[in-house]
């Protein structure tokens, strides 16, 4: 498949995992307005009650649900910033990721939260999302992807202590989450990727210097990209 082509599908890609978080972010709000409107009964109603087999579908709903304007306010930066960023490599696979994610976010937070909570919140997604976009690039072997990876995890550093056990937020939801994101990026992973420091097929023009292989890896996959 020759770069042009590459480069188109790519940038496709992309376009639609814009639309797919465009989507999710009004399909959430949409919800939080009625929500709102029923004093939060439905978060009460579907959301995850650990311990409760008649509340595991809850797996599937609580990510849609929030207990507050400042609880979906919260969640919605990051889950589309990380959730744009785990889909623009390919949607169907995004959407693979996505589903083992809820599930073990809310399996995680079925099994070990407090049998008097209700879980509710896109936060699970958010910290899969995040985890998967730090390990994408090491088992895809994409120079690009390890360097986004890098760069949010500097600039969301603050995450991180959504791991930690604190009172009053569903911190087990985060850490099953995280772990789902990290597994995620490790099935899904590009089989078919390169190996990082291998050099490119072929051989250097006469009378130029081929660049080493991380250097013409990095490059390939800034052309891939359009950029």
């Amino acid at each position: 498949m020759s770069d042009g082509r590459t480069a188109e599908i790519m940038i496709a890609e992309a376009r639609k995992a814009f639309w797919v978080m465009v989507g999710f972010l009004a399909l959430i709000w949409v919800v939080q307005v009625a929500n709102w409107a029923s004093a939060y009964s439905l978060s009460y109603s579907y959301g995850i009650r650990p311990w409760d087999l008649g509340r595991l579908p809850g797996i599937v709903s609580a990510p849609l649900l929030h207990w507050s304007w400042e609880h979906i306010e919260g969640n919605s930066g990051p889950l589309f910033i990380f959730g744009f960023l785990a889909a623009y490599r390919g949607v169907r696979r995004f959407l693979g990721v996505t589903a083992l994610i809820a599930v073990a976010s809310g399996l995680g937070s079925w099994f070990t939260a407090g049998s008097s909570t209700v879980g509710a919140g896109a936060s699970g997604l958010v910290f899969g999302y995040f985890g998967y976009v730090l390990v994408r690039g090491a088992f895809d072997r994409h120079l690009i992807d390890i360097v986004i990876g890098l760069v949010m995890g500097l600039c969301f550093a603050y995450q991180f202590a959504g791991l930690l056990p604190a009172e009053g937020i569903g911190w087990q939801a985060h850490v099953f989450g995280f772990a789902g994101g990290i597994l995620g990026g490790y099935l899904f992973r590009d089989r078919k990727a390169k190996h990082i420091g291998k050099g490119t097929t072929g051989s250097a023009a006469p009378g130029t210097n081929a660049p080493p292989g991380s250097r013409a890896a990095l490059l390939k996959e800034i052309e891939d990209l359009g950029l």
